[in-house]
């Protein structure tokens, strides 16, 4: 394993693997198995096949459905000197052209996919020409229908397998129950099953739910009281800005996040928040994708996730560093009904879906019988103002259309201008000999840009116009004459979803929705809700156990921190009480182990001690043999 810790430390500076990231490498690396690791948010997931990839001879095939994180990731290799490539719906079929044929003949070390990309003609074509070292499958429980996220383009993963028979896949996942888990390793054609799992506990995570009705100010009180860096969920983006001003209104240092917001913006945010300018983020679930910030104290939710799954994912971004941290969900009986309602909007009647297919194809001109494997730039607001559509359910007829394969929409993806030259440097020195009035501007091009000639290039038109002394007007129609001269291919900035067809348009009655899978969607979503609702209203398990169980991880020890485990406590005993008792307690074992006539013996309330002791053998933080207690050895 000496090569890859060698790696780690070279590119990412960490001198040993963590927790089950080095069983992960050698399991796929190694002994080039099947593989599904499943690992809790901020595990490193991410380790486990870009350190294996970079000592393995040829090309690692990353598959993920979020576009953002794979240009995040794509970046911060690129920043590590690694050289790494992405193809997704985003893109101009020229710009993946030459990302494929970069991928075959560029000595890249990685190729980021988005899954619908893999059936595509030109995809397959050009993969039986790669040399791939690794499949890593990232957000892999979106293969099962019985994930929280599933996405019928990822079933098309084990179709490419064929195709490359001797190269092993790493699945990921941060959530997945046991039933999750199987139907993984079988869609993806593992030829062993070969789990690697780390458990779910967080011991150092406290659990919290509170019911109240005025959030805001539980919140300012539960903020004044724990300090250190921490994030506000909120389910709507307008909710985002309402919440961070109210907070700033009370003197707490908060600022607000969503996708709606510019990349640049949004990049100016989290870095503040990082760096510790910003106590306080309000964001939505878009907010946390790719965010490894380890002293994060608090996580507070002012709003039901849609999934436990989610809720433990986004929980889970505290206490990264091993301390005391607080995942907190504020809970009202009004947000069951709320819950209630957008289960009802998740699933729009069958004509409704059929009818915003055929007006979304009339908005962007698709005739009948064309548009297969097109992906097109789509506004969705403007659309659903247009055709008087709420977007949540136009978003919601493209999950079922995106479960048929038919179409899908995708997340908003922003793209920055992208450019690469048309003609090699001998006769563009040519053009520049014979056109004077454009030769500055072309040699600051080359100057600012590297890589021009063989790739696009993401560039910045404000940066040019500050470096010209032009407007950023100027540099644009600058670049527009260009493209016209065929000189260059300019792809100016543009941020947007993308819609896919999968099949060519369809007439409403050869849009085939089965009934089946439509009311099996609505069961399973239906109880990943109830779930959420019996975790926020279960008041008499711990919290702690109660997710562990989710996930498939049977335990009756109570965690003796979240809010259950602390009333049981508090209903016998004050803290104060408790604190003293758990401190001699402490202190007598110490020593030695002891009886329980041994410790009642040193204590004039015998009672009390002897529930204390009880808790504390519930909780894991003293042991019991041969009836004597005693402390457990430190780690």
């Amino acid at each position: 394993m000496d090569k890859y810790r060698n790696i780690l430390l070279k590119y990412w500076g960490y001198p040993a693997f963590r927790d089950l990231q080095e069983d992960i490498i050698r399991s796929v690396a190694q002994d080039r198995k099947d593989t599904l690791a499943l690992m809790p948010t901020g595990g490193g997931k991410s380790i486990t096949f870009q350190v294996p990839a970079m000592a393995l001879d040829g090309i690692c095939i990353v598959i993920t459905p979020l576009i953002a994180l794979m240009k995040d990731q794509v970046e911060n290799l690129k920043n590590k000197n690694i050289k790494a490539l992405m193809v997704h719906s985003g893109m101009t079929a020229r710009e993946i052209d030459v990302a494929l044929n970069n991928a075959v003949f560029g000595d890249y070390k990685f190729l980021y996919l988005s899954p619908e990309r893999l059936q595509t003609e030109l995809f397959r074509a050009r993969l039986q020409k790669m040399k791939v070292s690794l499949i890593a499958v990232d957000e892999s429980h979106c293969i099962s229908q019985w994930g929280y996220d599933f996405r019928p383009s990822y079933l098309q993963i084990a179709e490419t397998r064929p195709l490359l028979p001797d190269v092993p896949v790493l699945a990921l996942t941060a959530t997945a129950t046991q039933k999750v888990a199987a139907d993984i390793m079988d869609k993806l054609k593992f030829a062993k099953p070969n789990l690697l799992q780390k458990s779910f506990e967080r011991k150092n995570l406290v659990y919290i739910v509170r019911e109240v009705e005025d959030k805001f100010a539980y919140l300012i009180n539960i903020l004044n009281r724990q300090p250190g860096t921490g994030v506000v969920y909120v389910r709507s983006r307008g909710g985002t800005k309402d919440w961070a001003l109210r907070l700033l209104q009370y003197g707490i240092s908060a600022d607000f996040y969503h996708a709606g917001l510019s990349p640049e913006m949004r990049s100016v945010k989290q870095d503040e928040w990082k760096q510790g300018k910003t106590r306080i983020i309000v964001a939505t679930n878009a907010f946390g994708m790719g965010i490894d910030k380890p002293d994060v104290r608090i996580v507070v939710h002012l709003d039901l996730p849609d999934s436990v799954e989610a809720y433990f994912q986004e929980a889970g971004r505290a206490g990264r560093d091993g301390e005391t941290a607080y995942a907190v969900l504020l809970y009202s009986k009004t947000d069951r009904m709320k819950f209630e309602q957008r289960f009802r909007n998740e699933f729009p009647d069958l004509d409704t879906i059929k009818n915003v297919y055929q007006a979304v194809c009339n908005s962007l001109q698709i005739p009948y019988g064309a548009g297969k494997d097109s992906a097109c730039a789509f506004d969705l607001n403007a659309f659903a103002v247009k055709y008087r559509y709420f977007p949540t359910t136009v978003v919601s007829a493209f999950k079922f259309l995106q479960r048929e394969n038919v179409a899908e929409l995708t997340e908003e993806i922003h793209n920055p201008s992208r450019l690469v030259f048309l003609l090699n440097r001998d006769d563009l020195y040519k053009v520049q000999i014979n056109n004077p009035d454009i030769d500055r501007f072309i040699k600051t091009l080359l100057r600012a840009y590297a890589g021009l000639f063989s790739d696009y290039v993401a560039i910045d038109e404000n940066l040019l116009a500050k470096t010209m002394f032009l407007t950023r007007d100027d540099i644009y129609n600058m670049l527009v004459r260009l493209n016209r001269m065929k000189i260059v291919e300019y792809i100016p900035q543009r941020k947007s979803p993308m819609l896919i067809l999968h099949e060519e348009r369809l007439d409403n009655k050869n849009i085939r929705i089965s009934p089946d899978n439509f009311v099996a969607a609505k069961k399973r979503y239906a109880e990943r809700m109830n779930a959420m609702i019996a975790y926020a209203e279960t008041g008499d398990v711990c919290r702690s156990v109660q997710l562990l169980a989710y996930f498939g991880e049977n335990t009756d020890r109570a965690c003796g921190n979240c809010d259950v485990c602390r009333r049981r406590i508090e209903t016998e005993l004050t803290m104060f009480e408790y604190n003293v008792i758990v401190k001699q307690i402490m202190q007598l074992l110490a020593h030695s182990p002891k009886t329980m006539d041994e410790i009642v013996s040193a204590s004039d309330t015998p009672d009390k001690i002897v529930k204390v002791v009880r808790r504390l053998l519930d909780n894991g933080k003293i042991k019991e043999n041969s009836n004597r207690f005693f402390l457990p050895e430190q780690d």
